[in-house]
């Protein structure tokens, strides 16, 4: 039996079928939830994904929301990049498409945030029609079963996975094939495990190098950056936010101002809490909060666009991680000074 045929019998008996993007499958619901799965596990996105569903259950009312609704209701899942793309393809479907996917991998690459795996999955699994994938998972299983060496992420290495991917993509039943790789990368590539399909075949597991593949991506030292964050607080325990720039780091998201007192109008510098670290992909950002609990009301600052939120009644907005921890610790009294 070939590959895709021995994959498809282990999937028929062991697969998952009934997580919330398997039913009533379309290409819009299949779209989201492979956004959502990226870099992210999934258990943690389920309940995202049902609470996303549940307001937003078409395109087109996703593309009506707001950017800041979509960003309140990402909160917590991370990489707001996905979410940013997210809102911006529904406005292009709906204006560009009359709010139907469209259904080739070119069409959904040219949508922002949709590379060739992910237009892969949404074909496939939409309309069954044949198109490849090649997510984390996939190539996991891939590197092992065929010894494909060197880190996936590096343009040999990935042109060999793809070439493979092309090749074993069957022309039947596709849509239960894609589920199927990924479900088994997911589920049974991550150890070794007597329902694999493919024990007696794959190679990493006859060579003893199940480990070693696929490839480690080289080490690197993450840099360190430093900030200052200004928290403000009023009379009325609301905190004073700042959205930041659509583009960039933490991108259409609200946090405290990385600024300096006196750019607020402010005389007192306030109390230095505890230095943080919060780490992105590639640096550290070591914060350090000023809290500041005003008095008086703060001068009004041009060209800014803040608001005071309120922890005991918040508004449906995003807000950075750093942001909602320093929140939470204030408003329960945990602010530690140095």
């Amino acid at each position: 039996m070939d590959f895709a045929g021995r994959l498809l019998d282990w999937f028929d008996q062991h697969g998952r079928k009934h997580l919330p993007w398997q039913q009533d499958i379309t290409a819009y619901r299949v779209w989201v939830s492979e956004i959502m799965l990226q870099q992210t596990q999934v258990a943690t996105v389920i309940p995202y994904y049902e609470r996303f569903m549940s307001v937003y259950p078409t395109v087109d009312r996703l593309a009506d929301a707001s950017e800041d609704e979509v960003l309140h209701l990402w909160t917590g899942l991370g990489y707001y990049a996905r979410a940013r793309n997210l809102h911006k393809t529904a406005k292009q479907v709906v204006r560009d498409y009359n709010g139907e996917f469209p259904i080739t991998v070119d069409e959904l690459e040219s949508l922002p945030g949709i590379g060739r795996s992910t237009a892969g999955a949404i074909v496939a699994i939409s309309t069954n029609t044949r198109a490849a994938i090649l997510d984390g998972n996939v190539k996991r299983v891939l590197a092992r079963c065929f010894a494909i060496e060197g880190w996936p992420g590096s343009t040999t290495t990935q042109k060999a996975l793809w070439a493979k991917a092309e090749e074993l993509t069957p022309g039947t039943r596709v849509a239960d094939y894609t589920q199927a790789i990924m479900d088994l990368g997911a589920t049974v590539c991550v150890r070794s495990s007597p329902v694999c399909p493919f024990n007696a075949t794959c190679i990493a597991k006859a060579s003893g190098q199940i480990e070693s593949l696929p490839g480690k991506k080289p080490r690197k030292e993450l840099p360190v950056r430093e900030t200052t964050m200004l928290v403000i607080e009023n009379a009325a325990g609301e905190f004073l936010l700042e959205k930041r720039p659509s583009e960039g780091l933490w991108g259409g998201l609200w946090s405290f101002p990385e600024s300096d007192p006196v750019d607020w109008g402010l005389k007192d510098e306030g109390a230095k809490l505890l230095t943080f670290r919060h780490t992105f992909t590639h640096f550290h950002l070591d914060i350090t909060p000023l809290h500041v609990q005003l008095r008086s009301a703060i001068p009004q600052v041009q060209d800014r666009q803040t608001c005071w939120y309120s922890p005991t009644n918040p508004e449906a907005i995003g807000l950075t991680k750093p942001a909602t921890r320093l929140i939470k610790e204030l408003h329960h009294g945990q602010d530690r000074l140095l």
